[in-house]
């Protein structure tokens, strides 16, 4: 009789999700038709357990979104880095991206866009957020003149200074490069090593190049060059190589720097063995908020923005890049809310990131009503105020100029190779593309 008992029971079930279907299996999958809301399926890059204020920021922005539009439901996925990348590509391949998620600015985001899988955004940038983004974040975003990412963070490189060792030999924080070269010759006359620097990594020397260039040949020739437009072989560029070499028979950097990692130059810094580090403002919470750091090394450190050199430059133009971004799916079948939503989230991302992350955004904040750290402040205002900003050299050129790229400028520092040889190899891999 058990079985009579048993087929009744599966009857009546199946009669149950004839007349009611599966709602909750709708519900996981993302169907637009539940509940009567739309839904956008959103896949980002910051685990709980792994970055849980940047969780929990996402999760606030998604709810007041929802708050404020009723009849739109976010779907969120949640993958760590490498994770979010792979799938991203197996998404891609199947035509199933989310209809919103994250991506990074150039040669990342170009296969995606050259494949027809990113949809244009600039109306969104014109209606929604013009004059918002620092110059320079939501360029890196373009191809062929159309926006396809909206930045969302942004880090500039600036040469953080140990104040307490500046004082000691009576320097001041130089402006020129003839002053900086000044404070390099006092500090390694008195057996203080003056610049921290990881070379085994590459782009940290690819910084000081960078900056050199822009400040001597200008950020549009430099950007020209990076492109292909026109040649590395400037004479201006080659100059720019000539003072890298000329730094380092001054013994500017601290000794072995070419064998170093960055952490490793980065620990050097910190514990006052250099007086100086250029690196990007990811840092900034080890000189301001981070109390796994000596309170009394923290107040000690200020920062220098790259000098001019011989009367030519601007200290406004900076190296530097935006982090993520997000994107909208070319396919989404709510690409109009996927739209707004993105919309939404950069405009209260901006603000949150910086006071609860100690994150740079990418659009423009009025410092005045935040409760920040003076030097957050300080670079806050920097940004506001930016002239330019170059992106990367190995972030902005296609994947084997950049090899190139990062080999010469080992070999550059380690004066194995010439400034000349150096300009040569870089127009050689760019035209080769």
């Amino acid at each position: 009789m058990r079985w009579k008992k048993a087929l009744s029971i599966v009857a009546v079930l199946m009669c149950f999700v004839l007349l009611f279907g599966c709602s909750g299996s709708n519900q996981s999958s993302g169907d637009n038709n539940g509940g009567g809301k739309k839904t956008i399926k959103f896949m980002h890059l910051w685990p709980e357990g792994s970055s849980k204020i940047h969780y929990n920021i996402v999760k606030k922005i998604i709810s007041d979104f929802e708050n404020e539009h009723p009849d739109v439901r976010v779907q969120m996925e949640v993958l760590s880095n490498e994770q979010y990348k792979e799938k991203l590509k197996i998404l891609s391949a199947s035509n199933e991206l989310p209809d919103v998620g994250m991506t990074w600015a150039a040669g990342f985001l170009e296969p995606y866009v050259n494949g027809n899988k990113f949809a244009p955004l600039d109306d969104v940038v014109e209606k929604e957020l013009k004059d918002s983004f620092v110059p320079g974040t939501v360029e890196a975003y373009a191809i062929d003149g159309k926006t396809y990412g909206l930045p969302l963070e942004l880090n500039i490189a600036l040469i953080f200074y140990n104040k307490a060792i500046f004082d000691k030999y009576g320097l001041s924080a130089p402006k020129t490069y003839d002053e900086f070269k000044q404070v390099v010759e006092t500090l390694a006359k008195n057996g203080v090593q003056p610049i921290a620097l990881g070379n085994k990594d590459r782009w940290t020397g690819s910084l000081w190049y960078m900056y050199f260039a822009d400040r001597m040949a200008g950020a549009d020739v430099l950007s020209s060059a990076l492109k292909g437009e026109t040649s590395f072989e400037e004479p201006a560029l080659i100059d720019a190589a000539k003072e890298v070499q000329n730094l380092v028979k001054m013994n500017a950097f601290v000794k072995g720097f070419n064998g170093l990692s960055d952490e490793e130059a980065k620990s050097m810094f910190m514990n006052g063995q250099a007086a100086m580090y250029l690196i990007g403002t990811w840092d900034l919470p080890n000189y301001t908020t981070n109390e796994d750091v000596p309170k009394e090394f923290r107040e000690s450190i200020g920062y220098l923005k790259f000098p001019t050199v011989n009367g030519k430059g601007d200290l406004n133009s900076f190296v530097g890049g935006p982090g993520v971004g997000l994107f909208v799916s070319e396919d989404s079948k709510v690409k109009e809310e996927a739209k707004q939503f993105v919309a939404f989230f950069v405009k209260e991302w901006a603000e949150r990131a910086v006071t609860e992350v100690g994150v740079i955004p990418a659009t423009k904040l009025d410092t005045s009503s935040l409760d920040l750290p003076q030097m957050y402040i300080d670079v806050l205002n920097e940004l506001n105020n930016a002239t330019n900003l170059t992106l990367y050299a190995d972030v902005q050129m296609p994947a084997k100029p950049a090899q190139v790229h990062l080999d010469a400028i080992q070999s550059l520092f380690g004066l194995e190779m010439t400034p000349e040889q150096f300009a040569k190899e870089h127009a050689e891999a760019i035209s080769g593309e």
